[in-house]
């Protein structure tokens, strides 16, 4: 497939996508505000992977994105965490956590410990079953993320990533 090009890089988005794929930039004309459509292809973007993920997540893993992310941040602390703080890595709601947190005990892969810093509290850890198999998953995963962005060069990513950092920090300032 060859690029259409309007300008020094550019390329025609809608001829290169069919209109399954086109997906929410199908929204954006010629004539609208090119912070419009940059917001359109990111979600559109976002979207993209996510689904890919989720769809690979499940038939390689028999597991949701919401166990994966959820054994990612357990991965990340080794100690634990309190269903509270996993609560609010993952900004779910407390019932979402105990619903996860009750499946993946029972298969093995999370234990509940009574927390050392408050006897009122309970930590949840991956158990060493849950460590191997998140391990397992998350080098698959990676590689998948790796795969999806092979097709732009190191100077391309940096410069991507520079600049939604920066998209991030006047977003966090309220956008201004």
């Amino acid at each position: 497939m060859t690029r259409q090009r309007k300008g020094p890089g550019a390329f025609d988005l809608a001829r290169l996508l069919d209109d399954q794929n086109i997906g929410l930039e199908a929204r954006v004309g010629e004539a609208d505000h090119q912070s419009l459509k940059l917001w359109l292809r990111l979600l559109a973007c976002s979207t993209q992977i996510e689904t890919l993920i989720r769809r690979r997540l499940r038939q390689r893993f028999g597991i949701s994105l919401p166990r994966f992310d959820y054994l990612a941040q357990l991965h990340r602390h080794p100690d634990g965490l309190r269903m509270n703080a996993l609560s609010r890595y993952l900004m779910v709601s407390g019932g979402n956590v105990t619903g996860l947190t009750d499946e993946l005990a029972k298969e093995g892969l999370v234990a509940r410990d009574d927390d050392p810093d408050d006897r009122r509290s309970v930590r949840v850890r991956l158990t060493p079953l849950g460590r191997r198999a998140f391990e397992r998953m998350a080098r698959e995963h990676e590689g998948w993320v790796v795969s999806f962005f092979a097709g732009l060069d190191g100077e391309h990513k940096q410069a991507l990533y520079e600049s939604l950092g920066r998209l991030r920090v006047q977003l966090a300032d309220g956008g201004e």
